[in-house]
């Protein structure tokens, strides 16, 4: 019998093949100012992997890891996927009310730590006695140094693990906007097909030289695997500062980067900008949260015409669709509102409440199936049921298709706003404020209302040294959408609050201004 005829390749194959054609080529460089290149990375991998069956970790093992951007993050992440050991990210943002309850509800047993977050793991072990292994990268006061017994060890091949593609080998919490965040199981099939759309859809520049500034144990460490089959470099930051990005960017000829749109917009709002030559870039992908259109147009005419759009959810990480570079029409503004169009990786469609395809050019809920999609939320069938009513994943966000098969995002379903009975999409009110000069940041939402229900109320944040008045903005809208529409409340704000992921933080605007 052929058994391994038609053996199915997933990440951890990938990876190994990556590290092996880059052994002799510098792979990433790190905020220390060292460099590691791909056998490097390998062998340290191969001492963690090492490490941890040494010291009894196995299969059934629950890792949770918290660090800042260094290159442990790589060592303790490749080192789990190739045991099959299930593994959690706790974002180095986060509060320990938040990590206590992904410990325990993803039952860890063990957690890795950089020892900047010392103080918080001493805490936690207090609230988590069900942890059985407390390890830092590093000497601590809270855990005991992994450093160590992973030198003990030799380098020795990497080896793929046998697993199946449904077998759940990471957990990902969602941001908690609405309600305890959800575990969202990632399989083998799942970012198998996750990286392979990276690599046919994402637009890489040749000899890609990437700049790394969201969390390498998030979305940053999604970047690493594709960087390097591409044939690439990472180079990492320890966060994303406006200058330190500015100064990366000319002094290594980064060519390429992924950022939330606040991050784009501090580094056009910044005085220090036109100090720096940034004429190397050649792809700035975003996504996370919409860009608002006017802002989209001044940094199209400012970086040229360098913008990739992926839209997507954890729950189908990172491609749903796609907008390249070429198209984002810098003078139509409806293209530049869409979030491009489905990748052909997975079947897309925009549905109604019964599960209906909806008529082209009314809205719908973009769903989603195939082999990029979830197996479930972790202990939560309910959930789980719910979220795949009609045999579709219910992403949550309502769009429209256009003739040319564009989606644009009127908003999320749960962020509709009901004032007197009609309902207002934030998304379109925030699109009408942003095209203010005065303003660098709008996030729409509602707010108690004795009479209306719900009142339409808008946050603005104004760029340095603009002036806009609330009347200004509420006279902008009402031209445009009408008095519906019409935010009945404006705050002026020094800054839009952002979750985690970098989206605008509507759950504590909501709590902040609704009274």
């Amino acid at each position: 019998m052929r058994t391994q005829l038609h053996k199915e390749i997933f990440t951890p194959h990938l990876l190994i093949r990556a590290l092996q054609d880059n052994a002799d080529r510098e792979v990433i460089f790190l905020p220390d100012g060292s460099s590691r290149t791909g056998r490097e990375i390998a062998d340290e991998t191969s001492r963690y992997c090492q490490a941890f069956r040494a010291q009894g970790l196995n299969r059934a093992s629950r890792i949770a890891l918290l660090s800042g951007n260094r290159v442990e993050v790589i060592h303790v992440t490749d080192a789990a996927l190739l045991e099959a050991m299930l593994i959690t990210s706790l974002h180095p943002m986060g509060a320990v009310d938040d990590f206590a309850y992904v410990v325990e509800d993803a039952n860890i047993d063990t957690i890795i730590f950089d020892p900047k977050f010392d103080h918080l793991v001493g805490e936690l072990k207090q609230r988590c006695p069900q942890l059985k292994r407390v390890w830092s990268l590093g000497q601590s006061n809270s855990g005991e140094n992994l450093l160590p017994f992973v030198s003990n060890h030799d380098a020795a091949p990497l080896i793929a693990p046998e697993v199946n593609g449904e077998d759940v080998y990471r957990l990902t919490y969602s941001g908690g906007t609405t309600g305890k965040p959800k575990g969202i199981e990632g399989s083998y099939r799942c970012f198998m097909t996750m990286t392979q759309i990276m690599m046919a859809e994402w637009e890489w520049p040749e000899n890609t030289r990437q700049l790394l500034v969201s969390p390498l144990s998030h979305t940053g460490g999604t970047l690493f695997l594709p960087t390097l089959l591409a044939g690439g470099s990472m180079y990492v930051i320890p966060a994303f500062e406006p200058v330190k990005v500015m100064e990366m960017i000319q002094e290594h000829k980064i060519n390429c980067m992924l950022m939330v749109p606040t991050m784009i917009y501090a580094l056009m709002d910044h005085p220090r900008a036109p100090e720096f030559d940034l004429s190397s870039l050649e792809t700035i992908i975003y996504g996370a949260s919409p860009m608002s259109v006017p802002r989209l147009q001044e940094a199209i005419k400012k970086f040229g015409p360098i913008f990739f759009q992926f839209y997507g959810q954890s729950e189908c990480p990172m491609t749903i669709s796609v907008m390249r570079r070429s198209e984002h029409l810098v003078d139509d503004p409806k293209r530049l509102s869409s979030c491009g169009r489905p990748v052909p990786w997975i079947d897309v469609a925009l549905l109604d409440h019964q599960g209906n395809p909806v008529p082209d050019g009314e809205p719908g809920e973009i769903c989603t199936r195939g082999p990029l999609v979830m197996p479930g939320y972790y202990n939560k069938p309910d959930l789980t049921e719910e979220v795949f009513a009609h045999d579709w994943l219910h992403t949550g966000d309502i769009a429209i298709k256009d003739p040319d098969g564009f989606l644009r995002i009127v908003d999320r379903a749960k962020d509709m706003v009901i004032t007197g009975g009609f309902n207002v999409f934030p998304r379109e009110v925030e699109d009408v404020i942003a095209t203010h000069p005065a303003v660098s940041a709008v996030s729409v939402f509602g707010t108690p209302d004795e009479k209306w229900g719900e009142a339409v109320t808008a946050a603005v944040a104004l760029r340095p040294g603009m002036e806009a008045s609330a009347e200004d903005i509420s006279k902008l809208v009402r031209a445009t959408k009408g008095p519906h529409q019409t935010p009945k409340i404006i705050h002026f704000v020094d800054a839009i609050p952002v979750t985690n992921l970098g989206k605008p933080d509507k759950k504590a605007l909501r709590k902040q201004f609704s009274g």
